[in-house]
């Protein structure tokens, strides 16, 4: 085998395991907290010895900022696949109930975001990375807009585009404490509040 392909085989192993390391600080944070999350307990997760561990992450911070990289970077890069021009006719009703069910979606499989985002300790970091993520979905959501309401200036696309992002912020950390019975209803509330808000914005006037 060429000395590139294994090079190529050893990286691909290598993020494989950073990717493992991740998932088991997920689960350790979700169930203790990151204050009391160890290093060694990451490890016992991850089914590796602490040493094996130490070649990707050599301490705590360096776990938090690999969990902040995959909360941000990877939403980012989610959005940018989803917000494109092809929603931009879709009824509305039905692009909001798409893009809220995402979000739900993504916020009940990592709990270990809203850890740490509420967490004294890392709360500050994740917020500051959170918010820049927001603007730019803010900014993606406005270029939807520009293609289904062409009547808007856009400064005005842009205001209706934070604030729509600002509601979600708003009620997601309701629907992430909900018991089961009543998330629905909130989800429902926060689709029914942003149809009220964006659909006659949108809409041309006569």
């Amino acid at each position: 085998m060429p000395e590139e392909q294994r090079t190529v085989r050893r990286q691909a192993r290598g993020l494989r395991r950073m990717e493992e390391i991740l998932d088991a600080a997920e689960l350790v944070i979700t169930e203790v907290g990151y204050a009391e999350m160890t290093t060694n307990a990451v490890a016992a997760r991850a089914g590796m010895s602490p040493g094996s561990l130490y070649q990707f992450f050599h301490n705590k911070d360096e776990i938090l900022q690999g969990l902040l990289d995959r909360f941000t970077d990877g939403r980012r890069e989610h959005w940018e696949t989803r917000l494109t021009g092809d929603l931009a006719h879709m009824p509305l009703p039905e692009l909001i109930d798409r893009l809220v069910d995402e979000i739900v979606a993504y916020k009940t499989t990592r709990p270990a975001y809203w850890a740490l985002l509420h967490g004294s300790t890392t709360g500050d970091r994740l917020a500051a990375a959170s918010e820049q993520l927001h603007l730019g979905v803010a900014g993606r959501l406005a270029g939807l807009f520009a293609l289904r309401a062409p009547h808007l200036d856009g400064e005005r696309r842009l205001v209706l585009a934070t604030m729509a992002v600002a509601a979600v912020k708003a009620v997601m950390p309701l629907v992430a404490v909900a018991p089961p019975e009543r998330a629905p209803e909130l989800i429902a509330e926060l689709k029914a509040m942003l149809l009220a808000y964006l659909a006659p914005g949108l809409t041309p006037s006569p």
